[in-house]
């Protein structure tokens, strides 16, 4: 049984066309769109951001979590933080659906994780937007997340933790 969420929280990922629809609409053409032996990796250019030059997402059922993160547009600027956002992933053979629980943790230099979008997810939950279910699921998620993330103090370790040894 599929859970019914609020159109504004999915996400489907085109793989054969390797394009994005947003919730709001919007499609975007994905430079990078692959599958990989943990999830699916896909880059797309961000051309309205002044800071960023594209966002680069990792999608990784098994976990049920989003990694995403900004590429600078200037080659010498710092990298920002890391986004690990809870998630529930549909595999298809032609596309990826996400749809955004909204809960999340912030990852920036050495593992200092900070927990993201509690106000926004308390409020979807009250609304009734996520069903208490899926809203446990993101907390066990972010929780599980949080203590590994924080043990390993840096994401490539973790991520290798989890058996991806792929540099993030």
């Amino acid at each position: 049984m599929t859970a019914a969420f609020s159109p504004q929280l999915v996400e489907v990922i085109d793989v054969f066309s390797s394009q994005r629809r947003r919730p709001s609409g919007s499609v975007a053409q994905l430079e990078v769109c692959h599958v990989e032996r943990w999830g699916l990796a896909v880059e797309c250019p961000t051309p309205e951001a002044p800071d960023h030059d594209a966002e680069i997402t990792w999608l990784l059922p098994d976990l049920g979590l989003r990694l995403t993160r900004y590429r600078p547009r200037r080659r010498h600027s710092r990298p920002g933080p890391s986004m690990l956002t809870a998630v529930h992933i549909e595999r298809e053979t032609r596309s990826w659906t996400t749809t955004d629980l909204l809960l999340g943790l912030e990852v920036g230099d050495h593992g200092r994780a900070r927990i993201t979008h509690a106000t926004e997810f308390a409020a979807a939950v009250g609304g009734g937007v996520i069903r208490l279910s899926e809203a446990d699921y993101a907390l066990r998620t972010v929780h599980r997340t949080l203590d590994e993330v924080t043990r390993h103090r840096d994401i490539n370790q973790w991520l290798a933790h989890r058996g991806i040894f792929q540099i993030w």
